[in-house]
């Protein structure tokens, strides 16, 4: 059973998040983000390659238009293929662990996999962000040595940043699975 509620992120922008259920102990949670808009994309290009045939018309140079050319178009290969996520996945088996999947919009999707024996809890944290207080959910991981210490924090949904009334819903979710398998 999937189902989808519309959110806002940090700012203010729409996301979705679909959640579903595949039993009591697995849960999935998929957050997606607009896609890239094209309009944008057009205005930006042509504001770049605009600026450049105005240096161009002064100076007569046609390296100065190549180059705008050259890279405006590695600006938004590289922007699509490492920066540009369309979708973050946050998938909960109770038994094995979480897996952590980012689906970018060239199509490459990152995965991530936390076993349970390594997860304490899964919190929600706050942090300071360009002036104002932002919330994620993120992963505690127990330090190998030290059972009952933090080693590390594996922060959930990065791109997304999703508010915080998106973010309890995936926290009690995910807080019922773990409490089932403790």
């Amino acid at each position: 059973m999937m189902e989808d509620e519309t959110f806002t992120d940090i700012s203010g922008k729409a996301i979705s998040l679909g959640c579903q259920s595949h039993s009591s102990l697995c849960r999935e949670f998929t957050v997606s983000s607009p896609k890239v808009s094209v309009a944008k994309v057009m205005v930006y290009t042509c504001c770049v390659w605009l600026l450049a045939y105005s240096v161009f018309f002064f100076t007569e140079n046609t390296a100065v238009l190549s180059s705008a050319i050259l890279v405006t178009l590695l600006g938004m290969v590289l922007h699509i293929h490492f920066v540009k996520v369309d979708q973050e996945s946050l998938l909960v088996i109770g038994s094995l662990g979480i897996q952590l999947s980012s689906s970018y919009a060239s199509g490459r999707e990152t995965t991530t996999f936390i076993e349970m024996s390594k997860i304490k809890d899964i919190v929600i944290n706050e942090a300071i962000y360009m002036h104002q207080i932002i919330y994620y959910l993120c992963v505690l991981l127990k330090d190998p040595s030290e059972p009952n210490e933090v080693s590390s924090v594996v922060p959930l949904f990065q791109s997304s940043k999703p508010r915080l009334n998106c973010l309890v819903k995936v926290y009690k979710s995910c807080q019922e699975i773990l409490s089932k398998c403790r």
